[in-house]
């Protein structure tokens, strides 16, 4: 059962100091950093070779341009202003689709099409038909498939959406993050709620059934004031889906990242109190709360899923996905197999040669061991439910409960400060503690490093 949300949760600056430290964000176990070049093209070709025919896939097609960079940007990404290396990029992903096609032991069935970036509608309407044209002759996508796209605003046009309508598109994500004419300045996007709205409007006209829309905090001059303005905006929409993400200021990773002034970020508190006042009011106006950071109306598939005991997350964070197959295509793409994680080459022009000479762009990854799925359970539950039978987890994976005992014992300061609970059974996430759940999760992760810098703040 879903923890409820406690609006004065992490209230004593004594815990905020304590536990603002940096975590997972867990949309994976082993997560990404954990990949290393041991794994590579040809051992994904032979994962890929020992699929099951009969087992439905997901695809991952990543577009990774944009017509503005925002500061803020944690995706792999680039600003570009003429469409030769779209067009050109379009024509290596049908290069490496094919490549891809001939390592697979059949035409797999695919229920689930993601388009990503970047803005996946910094594409032409002949370049949407060629992917879609090479992704329906490579798999047998069913007429039910959830087609989603990542999309930006500022540069979407109806021809656009009557195209992706016509290719099945099913579920729409608009960024949005803050409307604040100063929080728009200091990240680099300009963007008015009125062009938002239209494209809502636009896309639901053309029978896309789902809108996310997703929303920022912690962001460069933000206050709770302004989050709550943005909702109070957003939600005359009624989207189907919101996330509500928390920025993750990483300039070591990102150098566009340093145009952002440090000095204007909101401190840990500031960030709690937008994060719960957002929560408050989205559940207020009747949305389920989806995990940590999403929300969703009572009838869409998420919140369904949460009433069930069903819901998943991955790179695309939440979802109702059950496929245990993620094919990733194009460039800095992350795929799962059931025998693990890769990831395709991150900078473009790597990817472009590799695809160009006839490979899969395979640069990293990670072979699952069955420890990794033993505790990649504990953490997804955990991440989807903030609750986990551990003994029940155990028996599922033919472990012994004492195998965790260093993790159980780690939980003290956790109980002792009412974040946690645990019966000698079952581990559950409080109210209180709901905002540390990739704190709690880090406990079973086996691999962490007590000091690693390479991931968000958990608060």
């Amino acid at each position: 059962m879903t923890v409820l949300y406690n609006p004065h949760a992490l209230a004593d600056a004594h815990l905020i100091a304590k536990y603002d430290g940096r975590a997972p964000r867990y949309t994976s176990y082993p997560t990404a950093v954990q990949f290393t070049p041991d794994v590579d093209e040809a051992t994904y070709r032979g994962w890929l070779a020992a699929l099951p025919p009969g087992d439905p896939v997901s695809v991952y097609m990543h577009i990774p341009f944009c017509t503005r960079l925002c500061w803020y940007c944690g995706c792999n990404t680039r600003a570009v202003t003429r469409r030769e290396p779209i067009r050109d990029y379009v024509t290596l992903l049908m290069r490496e689709l094919a490549t891809l096609a001939q390592a697979l032991p059949a035409r797999l069935e695919v229920r689930d099409i993601h388009l990503g970036g970047g803005s996946p509608n910094m594409l032409s309407v002949e370049e949407l038909h060629i992917i879609f044209a090479g992704l329906r002759q490579t798999f047998a996508v069913t007429p039910d498939a959830e087609i989603a796209a990542e999309l930006d605003p500022a540069v979407l046009s109806g021809d656009w959406i009557a195209a992706a309508a016509r290719h099945g598109l099913s579920r729409a994500s608009l960024g949005v993050q803050n409307l604040a004419p100063e929080v728009q300045q200091a990240v680099n996007r300009q963007e008015q709620f009125e062009e938002i709205a239209d494209c809502v409007e636009a896309l639901r006209a053309a029978g896309v059934g789902s809108i996310n829309l997703d929303l920022m905090y912690g962001l460069p001059h933000q206050t709770t004031r302004n989050t709550l303005a943005t909702l109070d905006a957003v939600l005359t929409l009624r989207p189907e889906r919101l996330a509500l993400f928390g920025y993750a200021h990483v300039p070591w990773m990102k150098a566009h990242q340093q145009l952002i002034d440090e000095a204007a970020l909101p401190g840990p508190a500031e960030r709690l109190e937008q994060s719960q006042a957002a929560a408050e009011r989205l559940k207020a106006e009747g949305y389920v709360q989806i995990g940590l950071d999403h929300f969703a109306l009572p009838e869409d598939t998420l919140a369904k899923a949460v009433m069930h005991g069903s819901l998943h997350r991955n790179f695309q964070g939440y979802t109702t996905n059950l496929a245990g197959t993620l094919l990733g295509l194009g460039a800095s793409a992350i795929g799962t197999t059931p025998g693990g994680y890769v990831q395709n080459v991150t900078a473009e022009l790597g990817w472009r040669q590799a695809v160009g000479e006839g490979r899969l762009p395979i640069a990293r990854g990670v072979a699952v061991t069955d420890e990794d799925r033993f505790r990649a359970d504990i953490i997804e539950r955990l991440m989807c439910d903030f609750s986990v039978d551990l003994a029940a987890a155990c028996e599922r994976h033919g472990r012994e409960l004492a195998e965790l005992e260093d993790a159980i014992a780690r939980l003290h300061d956790f109980r002792q400060d009412g974040l946690a609970t645990w019966d000698g059974r079952t581990l559950s996430v409080t109210a209180r503690g709901r905002m540390l759940v990739r704190s709690i999760c880090a406990l079973f992760d086996a691999y962490l490093a007590p000091d690693a810098q390479r991931h968000a703040k958990a608060i």
